[in-house]
């Protein structure tokens, strides 16, 4: 399957992060876009608050300028931390008195985070899912349809 740069390196950061356990739905520097973007949290600034999809003037600048973050708008880094925030069930935006996920670092709520993650940075460049497992299960004359290689 043919993917874009972007999304290559961003899968892998992620998938790295997962299995280093430096994964961290709570902390700018270990959560989605902080991994993407090499562990740091300066994205944090381009809005006011964590989970938010709204860009605050620095956000806006960057965004008006054209400024990518290793590949990625101001705009698209909100939502695929928007994303990955809610899908492990966190209230937004990151507020103490919002509701949060007992475990947040829990394997299975980080997986589910970040397989809608995933399929959003697909759909942002424009690729088939890379997680969608369903043909692998389709069948023919009752037999696999696609053979594993």
């Amino acid at each position: 399957m043919k993917t874009t740069k972007r999304l290559e390196s961003a899968i892998h950061k992620l998938y790295t992060a997962f299995h280093n356990n430096t994964l961290n739905p709570e902390c700018c520097k270990q959560c989605a876009v902080g991994n993407i973007l090499d562990q740091t949290d300066s994205w944090k600034h381009l809005s006011d608050n964590h989970g938010d999809l709204i860009l605050n003037y620095v956000g806006k600048v960057h965004q008006s300028f054209g400024r990518k973050f290793n590949g990625y708008s101001p705009l698209e880094l909100l939502k695929i931390e928007h994303t990955f925030l809610k899908a492990c069930g966190y209230e937004l935006p990151l507020h103490y008195k919002n509701n949060k996920p007992r475990n947040p670092t829990d394997k299975d709520l980080l997986f589910e985070g970040l397989s809608v993650v995933i399929s959003l940075l697909c759909e942002i460049d424009g690729v088939k899912n890379v997680m969608d497992y369903t043909k692998l299960f389709e069948i023919e004359n009752d037999k696999p349809k696609y053979v594993l290689s």
